[in-house]
């Protein structure tokens, strides 16, 4: 049996609670896929993979379901502590060929640098699989518009959750995930 997942979606959730594995399902919870048995992978998009709306993608999954997600999560019961989960996706503009998702967690950013740095991974990924020649030493912003240019990336983008850890120092618990669809 082949199992190649044919869309996706992203989602994200944050949850605060005494326990840790708590907090974690809490998290699950607010980003909406609490309720399927969920199975780490790597980082790969299936060629053709569609990238599907959050709400439209839940709206697939059932209770008890395994469900297979490239999964980035962070916790912290240190009060005011910042952190961050965040996933990059990267497709080519050829959609027989395959993409890349990224995971990325970090103390003290924001949401936005994070997302930038999960995006960058991504697709820093897939533009040296596909032959395009930059300097990895740039800054996302300058490696974007290589990428851009060289016609064989379409499409970056991340999903970042961040929350600051509670200050009655419950645990903190922050997830992003892309969630495959088999169907």
């Amino acid at each position: 049996m082949t199992l190649i997942p044919n869309k996706l979606f992203l989602t994200k959730g944050v949850g605060k609670h005494k326990d840790k594995l708590q907090s974690f399902e809490l998290a699950l919870r607010n980003a909406g896929i609490q309720h399927c048995n969920l199975v780490n992978v790597s980082s790969i998009i299936p060629p053709n993979c569609e990238i599907i709306p959050t709400e439209k993608g839940k709206n697939l999954l059932k209770p008890g379901q395994i469900a297979f997600v490239v999964l980035a999560q962070n916790s912290t019961n240190e009060p005011n502590r910042l952190i961050s989960a965040s996933i990059g996706l990267a497709l080519p503009k050829d959609r027989s060929f395959y993409g890349y998702l990224s995971e990325y967690h970090s103390y003290g950013e924001s949401a936005k640098k994070a997302g930038d740095y999960a995006e960058d991974l991504a697709a820093t990924m897939l533009a040296t699989t596909l032959g395009i020649e930059f300097d990895a030493d740039k800054a996302w912003d300058e490696k974007k518009q290589v990428f851009r240019m060289s016609g064989k990336i379409i499409r970056t983008s991340s999903i970042t959750q961040t929350a600051r850890g509670d200050l009655n120092g419950l645990w903190t618990t922050v997830v992003a995930c892309a969630v495959f669809i088999i169907d």
